[in-house]
């Protein structure tokens, strides 16, 4: 085990300053290292960010980016240029010890060092690790499905979607065309219906550049263990989403579930059985596993226990907000109620505990947070969509254009704005991309194929042996 250099930093006879550690580069991470980094004074406190990917993802852009909308480099923010008065830590935190103000951290150099994760020593703690997928055991889900929370997820699914249409259209195979054309997608959250509505409308799109795929030919399965899907938006709209889906040829199964993706076989528990190479599991999410790795107070769920001051309940010096909390919503009528654990609530929260935080170290009075849900948006694929704000339901072209204003405004960084809306602009102007980079997950695939470590094309036959002629 190693020990950070975390030193302290202050001038003989001043106060040592205070050390915050924020565990989570997501929404809450970044926005509340942002925050902190403009309202600190100089010399007042030191903020340590630990993440596990260098970049933020604004995740309500991944659906557009999987069909070709947007750039993958525009839906991230890098954290080294954003909180450049931050110190960044590219890593995975293992473990919190919060009764003795440190955290393990295993960072990229780990295994190369040979000398064990470091430790990170803290005043203050924000811990902001956000959520991973919630799986079940499916039996085949593991060798077989992806998710849908990440941009190389996103990313990779554009490339198989495009792939598997290349493969059905070389193919001689009936089964395995029709097996390469299926989709299935497992929730009927935002993540499944907007990820499965602009797959769905790139792939139309493309298949007219394949000589023998129509668009009819593509079968596409939106599989829902309740019997609504997209419950932010309320019933009557969950009801349009699915009469537009089914409009589109879209396959949606309510009170259904999957019971297995073995050999690449979806069984439903309808009994319908659908041959697929693609199955996309965007059923929940469930807290960061280093939340179950510390020594604070957690709900029934797994949750943070927090206040609506965004401290963990019981725990002094340690906040929290986002997916991993559970934060009380002090607007709701019924007692008992959280706050959503969503984007708009995230970056709301990371402004309050910021502010908290700050005013903790000053001996200042702290703010509740208080929020109440305006709404909600979302997209079914171009020009498509559905929208619900200050209780005005949207839909078709103008929830798509609002969905569009709203995520554009809250993009972090102008940067990022100015680049995702000139994008925007240059693919209504022109066609779309369908090219697919699969190769880019497997760079060095062709340099082994040249180094001779693998074999693309089996051995040519030996030469026939040439007959014997006699000698009289």
């Amino acid at each position: 085990m190693v020990k950070a250099a975390n030193s302290r930093g202050s001038a003989p006879g001043t106060p040592p300053r205070t050390r915050i550690l924020v565990v989570g580069g997501g929404y809450v991470g970044m926005y509340t290292a942002l925050r902190l980094q403009r309202k600190l004074r100089a010399g007042e406190a030191e903020v340590t960010v630990v993440s596990a990917e260098p970049y933020m993802t604004y995740q309500p852009f991944l659906p557009e980016a999987a069909a070709g909308s947007i750039s993958p480099r525009h839906v991230v923010v890098p954290l080294r240029r954003v909180l450049d008065k931050c110190r960044i830590v590219i890593g995975e935190a293992q473990r919190i010890d919060h009764a003795k103000r440190t955290a393990t951290v295993a960072t990229l150099a780990t295994e190369d060092e040979g000398t064990g994760a470091m430790e990170i020593e803290y005043d203050e703690l924000v811990l902001a690790p956000g959520s991973v997928s919630r799986t079940l055991p499916v039996p085949g889900l593991a060798e077989y499905a992806i998710g849908f929370k990440t941009v190389e997820e996103a990313i990779g699914l554009r490339n198989h979607v495009i792939e598997q249409m290349d493969i059905a259209s070389s193919t001689r195979d009936p089964a395995l065309r029709d097996a390469a054309l299926t989709f299935v997608f497992v929730g009927g959250g935002y993540a499944g219906v907007e990820a499965l509505g602009e797959l769905e409308d790139m792939a139309r799109y493309a298949a007219r550049y394949y000589h023998n795929i129509k668009p009819e030919d593509t079968k596409w399965v939106l599989v829902e263990a309740s019997d609504h899907i997209l419950p932010e938006v309320g019933p009557e709209l969950g009801v349009y989403t699915i009469r537009e889906l089914r409009r589109r040829g879209i396959d949606v199964r309510l009170e259904t579930r999957l019971e297995s993706c073995e050999n690449r076989v979806a069984v439903l528990s309808d009994g319908a059985r659908f041959p697929t190479r693609t199955v996309v599991w965007t059923a929940g999410v469930k807290p960061h596993p280093i939340v179950a790795a510390s020594d604070l107070p957690r709900t029934e769920r797994g949750r943070l226990a927090c206040t609506a001051f965004l401290t963990v309940a019981g725990v002094e010096h340690a906040w929290s907000a986002g997916d991993a909390a559970a934060v009380p919503d002090i607007t709701a009528k019924e007692d008992g109620r959280e706050c959503a654990p969503n984007a708009q609530h995230a970056v709301r929260q990371a402004k309050v505990l910021a502010d908290n935080l700050v005013a903790s170290l000053r001996g200042e009075v702290l703010t509740e947070y208080a929020h109440r849900y305006v709404g909600s948006v979302a997209s079914l694929g171009l020009h498509k969509g559905v929208a619900l704000l200050y209780g005005r339901k949207l839909k078709a072209y103008p929830a798509w254009l609002m969905h569009r204003a709203y995520h554009l405004s809250r993009v972090p960084t102008f940067n990022r704005k100015m680049r995702v809306l000139a994008e925007w602009t240059l693919s209504g102007l022109f066609k779309r991309e369908i090219v697919s980079l699969g190769s880019l997950e497997h760079p060095r695939a062709e340099f082994e194929l040249a180094a001779g470590h693998s074999l693309k094309f089996p051995p040519p036959p030996p030469a026939p042996t040439p007959p014997k002629t006699s000698q009289g």
